[in-house]
């Protein structure tokens, strides 16, 4: 039975394998690079919706 929250030595060895035979050495630092950016972006919008919600909320207690 495989349970995800215990995850070996080996079995991260064998996904960094199979990783670097998917897309190759030359490619993994530009996966990496498009993978921090991608969450660069989500974590601004997801900061410029709180914002927006907070003031939401603030004009919705005033009008109340």
């Amino acid at each position: 039975m495989i349970l995800l929250g215990f995850v070996g030595p080996w079995q991260v060895v064998i996904i960094i394998f199979a990783i670097v035979l998917l897309f190759g050495g030359k490619k993994i630092p530009e996966l990496m690079k498009g993978i921090g950016e991608g969450l660069s972006e989500f974590k601004k919008v997801r900061d410029q919706q709180a914002k927006i919600d907070a003031e939401q909320e603030k004009k919705e207690t005033k009008t109340e």
